[in-house]
């Protein structure tokens, strides 16, 4: 028997049984219009402020600071604390209807005309039940098929306040309610300490590195004094470029069976330069047709992901998007973050506004200032550890949201 078309949770907390109750939207509330009659000049000034598209669109509960400045306007519509507000637009039937619960008690608030608000006219809801439930797996497949369109989806209030929702007693809502506000407080929790990391990481890049002219950097390990080295990155390795058997989509070039791997673009940004796995497999035919690496070598992106590097820790082929440096006078680890700390500055090699060409020459003519191997080693492995500790904060991090994933699924009806 499947509980929930008897209106019972598949996980629910002890002490809760009986069937939730189903309502219309309709019959629980009341929609409003987000502003109206606005102009660009009415904008960006003003005592009031309304509540942005992206506030609702990214939070099941409206953050109070994600508003914007507007004047104060008798004529419209002032949200409550309580309210409900819906996107009505967007580019994929996926994002659109996506909701959330305004608790703010501020006055002069409105909302953003490109969405539109519920106000339930009986205290029936828990808030924090009600904003999970709406953000639930079920209502949102309900909300996807609403949607409308061809090029841009849109959906109707009268349709989503037609949509039935599931509502138990309110003490169970508020277990509920809780459980997911908690969760939600801890995967925040966690985005920021990553967030930090990044950014801590991202400043040790540009001080543990001399800047442009310079031969010593801002910040330096004890016991190291001596100037770093002016040398070209084609001075310190042979630096080639990948090679693609083609035509690349031939099945023949590829063997699930095979020990050698093949790199492509989008296995850059799946393991963040750290290439401990590869899907696909190349054939012994295929690895005549490119360069094959059975040992760690530090690589450039010079395709799609462009100037990002990378390390293999398995066998693999390289595509022709790559650059490989054979026989390196410098530590692996080291490069790797120096090219890291380089990366946007490949932009020199572009228009505004257009793709950045790499070549191996351009790589070649490089200058970098490098330390002694023994220095290099103890940058490069500080960096290491703090990417390290940045990888074990993103996998609690994705651990924590695929299990609110499965949560919402299971605990709601």
């Amino acid at each position: 028997m499947d509980n929930k078309k008897n209106g019972i949770p598949k996980l629910r907390f002890p002490g809760f049984t009986g069937a939730w109750e189903q309502r219309k939207l309709g019959e629980v509330g009341k929609t409003f219009t987000g502003l109206s009659g606005k102009t660009k000049e009415d904008f960006r000034h003003g005592d009031a402020h309304f509540v942005t598209y992206m506030n609702v669109y990214s939070n099941p509960i409206s953050d109070p600071n994600m508003v914007e400045n507007v004047e104060i306007d008798t004529k419209q519509q002032e949200v409550k604390k309580g309210d409900v507000f819906f996107t009505t637009s967007s580019e994929t039937p996926e994002e659109v209807g996506m909701s959330s619960v305004w608790l703010s008690d501020a006055p002069h608030i409105y909302l953003n005309s490109f969405c539109f608000g519920f106000r339930p006219i009986v205290n029936i809801f828990n808030p924090y039940y009600l904003a999970y439930l709406l953000r639930s797996n079920n209502i949102r497949n309900k909300m996807m098929i609403l949607a409308q369109g061809i090029s841009r989806y849109n959906i109707s209030k009268n349709k989503v306040m037609k949509l039935n929702v599931t509502i138990p007693n309110i003490r169970e809502q508020q277990k509920i309610g809780e459980f997911f506000k908690q969760l939600d407080f801890l995967i925040a929790l966690h985005q920021r300490k990553l967030e930090h990391l990044q950014e801590q990481k991202k400043g040790l890049l540009q001080k543990m590195f001399p800047k442009n002219g310079e031969t010593v950097p801002e910040v330096r390990f004890p016991g190291f004094t001596d100037a770093w080295e002016q040398r070209k990155l084609g001075d310190l390795a042979e630096i080639v470029r990948g090679a693609s058997p083609r035509p690349i989509s031939d099945p023949k070039w590829f063997d699930d069976n095979s020990d050698i791997g093949w790199l492509r673009i989008s296995d850059v940004t799946n393991q963040n330069g750290r290439i401990y796995y590869l899907e696909q497999h190349i054939s012994k035919l295929g690895q005549e047709k490119t360069r094959v690496i059975t040992e760690p070598h530090l690589l450039l992106s010079i395709a799609a992901t462009v100037g990002k590097p990378l390390i293999n820790y398995i066998k693999t082929g390289v595509h022709d998007g790559f650059l490989i440096f054979l026989n390196p006078k410098f530590d692996l680890e080291y490069m790797y973050q120096w090219l890291e700390m380089f990366r946007p500055k490949w932009n020199k090699y572009g228009q505004p506004g257009s793709q950045v060409n790499l070549n191996s020459n351009l790589v070649r003519k490089q200058k970098i200032a490098l330390p002694s191997r023994e220095e290099q080693q103890r940058i490069s492995s500080f960096l290491k550890q703090l990417d390290s500790l940045i990888a074990l904060h993103q996998r609690k991090l994705e651990h924590l949201e695929l299990m609110k994933k499965g949560l919402l699924q299971q605990m709601f009806v």
